[in-house]
């Protein structure tokens, strides 16, 4: 076999748009060809075709291994992998706590530094943007976005995404159109980002000096745009060779393990400014 599957279950056209899997993928795929190992990718439209995928490849015994991404808060995948026992890791997750191997992200951490960056630079009315509720990682950073920005004494509003160009312009145009619009938005991805980026431009707000913005994985999108979006940076490439040797390990020992990926930090560009003071 000699081969480590990975499914995505998200329209194809998104892989050409968003850098995330493509670096991803580049780090998993230099780490196990050092072992003579391949990827084996597959996209499908949902996890129940994903699942159908895990089926067929444990029943034809095609792959040794699986890597997992997007898991969701109630997620029948991982049941079915324990089933066909097929060796899997996790790319994230909940907890460190897991059946299976997994590289966490402390995602909670990550999205407290957000908001109190942008605190610390006088924003008191803050949105974000965020990916579909139902993925484990998105409750995690709107659960520490919402109790952070009480905790700081600043307004947090939050509107759901799905990665999206449209879907983050639908949002960024109904948070700038309320009465109290927040004077910085955090968005999910680089794409949605750059499409807030966009509606800011449309509707003659100016970025950063009357609405900052700042965008979750950095990429050559954030740093393309004009202004430069601020971004949290993770290395997703070495985050892909992290997931590669998480799994040459377990088919190695056969131990379960639980690694921590280094935590984003964030990068400041042209997108993100104090705030602009009310006048006197």
């Amino acid at each position: 076999m000699d081969a480590v599957g990975l499914v995505l279950a998200r329209p194809a056209r998104m892989l050409g748009l968003e850098p995330f899997f493509m670096e991803l993928i580049a780090g998993i795929e230099e780490s196990i060809a050092t072992e003579g190992r391949s990827l084996l990718l597959h996209v499908v439209p949902d996890h129940e075709a994903e699942i159908r995928a895990y089926r067929r490849w444990g029943e034809g015994k095609l792959v040794d291994a699986v890597v997992v991404v997007n898991l969701e808060v109630e997620d029948a995948r991982l049941d079915v992998l324990l089933e066909l026992g097929i060796p899997t890791v996790v790319v994230g997750g909940p907890t460190r706590e897991m059946p299976v191997s997994n590289v966490w992200i402390d995602n909670a951490q990550a999205m407290r530094d957000a908001v109190g960056h942008l605190v610390g630079l006088g924003h008191v009315r803050l949105g974000r943007v965020s990916g579909p509720h139902s993925l484990a990682h998105t409750q995690a950073r709107t659960e520490a976005f919402v109790t952070e920005c009480t905790r700081l004494g600043a307004q947090g509003s939050v509107l759901e995404g799905d990665y999206g160009e449209e879907s983050a312009v639908r949002a960024t145009r109904t948070l700038l159109g309320r009465g109290s619009a927040p004077s910085a938005i955090i968005y999910d991805n680089d794409v949605m980002a750059v499409a807030g980026l966009r509606v800011a431009a449309e509707l003659g707000i100016a970025v950063p000096d009357q609405l900052s913005l700042l965008a979750w994985d950095d990429s050559a999108l954030c740093r393309l745009s004009h202004p430069q979006l601020s971004a949290m940076s993770l290395d997703v490439h070495g985050m892909g060779v992290q997931v590669a040797d998480s799994v040459l390990n377990l088919l190695a020992s056969g131990t379960v393990v639980s690694s921590t990926a280094p935590l984003p930090r964030l990068i400041s560009r042209g997108s993100t400014a104090p705030a602009q003071r009310p006048p006197a």
